[in-house]
């Protein structure tokens, strides 16, 4: 047996180049690959030797001959192909092992691989008899089955061949996105022709949104999602709202600046949002916003929960999930012990792949992921009023949280927190009502955020009867100067972002 060797991520390649040798198997390998394994010790032919051609036009071509293709393709019960073997003296190849270079970090024409692609799709195509291998965490399995049986099994050889051509695919995708991209085609619309995703299962989910519905989560291929490091530490297993639901909160409490800060999400939207100067507080304010709701929901803590944040949660209401950077010494067993079920999930920043993508009934919406723009050096005070440092403040926590509430959006906050969360109404009007009928008077002398301008002087009337001080929004309607005018004659100071924050 034969095993062709050629990688860019090395990582694993020494070891399983050992294994294989040790079982028999002749190794051919080239460039940077090639010497990490002579200088193991190993013995290894150059492709250059078994082509009788040196690599050339830079390393452009290398396995791109018909003694590695013809030897990697041909089908072996075919006589045809076996005759050909015979007429050009081509020694068949049983293992292929390649992954390809990493496109995506540094983006480039030299780092197109062509006649990596190409081996790589020419073992997966002849799986029946050739073992491909791109992913070093399948090497184990490949030396399990041939130390075995001196032979891998059909499954595991197909097995190991879609992953080849998911590996290509992906890799593919990248390039073909940077091709479209704005950046590369000059004269076009801001948007691409096309965009290609290559998506990988990395984890099975309970169920989907329902039960009665299957789930999972997946990722680009070879661009691993900041979710492949969060480390479960007790709890049932995930399902699909709860993924959603804390990817949302966990958002929300990192786009809140560095200070101790809880966000309490229910149903992707939250429900109490808090910062404080010790994440205990943060919690038991973000916790007093909306207690009713706050039952079964997704808890995000930006900071390491520690025992006091844990007495405040265990006299709190049960929640679905906690997600934390980490957590104090016997914190995750004070959790579990409240609720064995809890999901509880470490994990690390959250990080965005500036795209957004949403499915309709057969087809896709793409943009350009939500965010602030506008930053408050931006804004505008409109009123005859100024808003206090105090009230810029919470008119900045509250803008903030309005852009991760499902529209129509109203935050009433105070001395950041989010007492009164309007979210999802047909009218800005009923989300207002909301708003404060949640807040109770716990915002008064504090500050009313709408993601979206006030059509009518309504808004602002229902937001003074809230008790506020303050009210930021977009801005932007016919009626800015009717809207403007009742906020002068309430007392109030108001604050035009210029960017509106729908999220639906």
């Amino acid at each position: 047996m034969k095993a062709l060797l050629s990688v860019y991520e090395k990582a694993g390649i020494v070891d399983l180049a050992t294994e294989l040798a040790g079982l028999g198997i002749d190794l051919i390998s080239s460039g940077g690959t090639a010497q990490v394994i002579a200088e193991a010790g190993l013995e290894v032919t150059d492709v250059a030797e078994l082509t009788g051609f040196a690599p050339m036009l830079g390393h452009r071509v290398v396995t791109l001959h018909p003694r590695v293709h013809g030897a990697i393709l041909a089908d072996r019960r075919n006589t045809d192909h076996l005759r050909d073997l015979e007429e050009h003296q081509l020694d068949l190849i049983d293992i292929v092992v390649g992954n390809l270079y990493p496109f995506s970090s540094d983006p480039s024409i030299e780092l197109i691989d062509i006649g990596g692609p190409a081996m790589l799709r020419a073992a997966a195509k002849n799986h029946e008899y050739v073992t491909v291998l791109v992913d070093p965490g399948d090497y184990g399995d490949v030396l399990d089955e041939l130390a075995q049986a001196g032979s891998t099994s059909a499954g595991l050889r197909r097995r190991l061949a879609a992953k080849a051509f998911a590996h290509t695919a992906g890799y593919d995708a990248e390039i073909a996105n940077w091709f479209s991209s704005s950046e590369n085609v000059d004269g076009e619309d801001a948007w691409p022709t096309s965009h290609h995703l290559s998506l990988e299962r990395f984890q099975d989910l309970r169920y989907g949104e329902n039960p009665h519905q299957g789930g999972a989560h997946f990722q680009p291929v070879g661009r691993p999602s900041w979710w492949t490091s969060v480390e479960q530490l007790n709890g049932s297993d995930l399902s699909y709202l709860n993924v959603f639901d804390a990817d949302a909160a966990w958002a929300l409490a990192h786009d809140l600046g560095d200070e101790p800060t809880v966000a309490i999400i229910k149903h992707a939207n939250p429900c109490g949002v808090a910062t404080a100067n010790d994440l205990a507080s943060a919690y038991s304010q973000a916790y007093d916003c909306d207690t009713r709701s706050a039952f079964g929901g997704i808890v995000a803590c930006n900071r390491v929960i520690d025992g006091a944040t844990a007495e405040a949660i265990e006299q709190a209401a049960q929640a679905d999930l906690i997600i934390a950077p980490g957590f104090g010494p016997g914190v995750v067993e004070r959790l579990a012990a409240k609720r064995k079920s809890t999901r509880v999930l470490q994990a690390a920043p959250p990080v965005s792949s500036g795209l957004q993508l949403r499915s309709l009934t057969d087809s896709y919406l793409l943009q350009d992921e939500a965010g602030f723009v506008a930053t408050a050096d931006e804004w505008t005070v409109v009123t005859e009023r100024q808003p206090t440092d105090a009230e810029m403040v919470d008119a900045s926590f509250a803008w903030r949280v309005c852009g991760h509430v499902t529209s129509n959006a109203i935050v009433l906050a105070n001395d950041r927190v989010a007492w009164g969360i309007g979210a999802g109404q047909q009218n800005r009007v009923e989300s207002g009502q909301l708003a404060a009928t949640k807040a109770d008077g716990r915002a008064e002398g504090g500050a009313c955020a709408s993601d979206a301008f006030y059509p009518f002087p309504d808004g602002i009337e229902a937001a003074a009867d809230a008790g506020v001080s303050v009210v930021i929004q977009p801005g932007g309607s016919v009626n800015d100067s009717d809207v403007i005018a009742a906020a002068n004659k309430l007392g109030l100071a108001m604050i035009f972002t210029g960017e509106r924050q729908f999220r639906h």
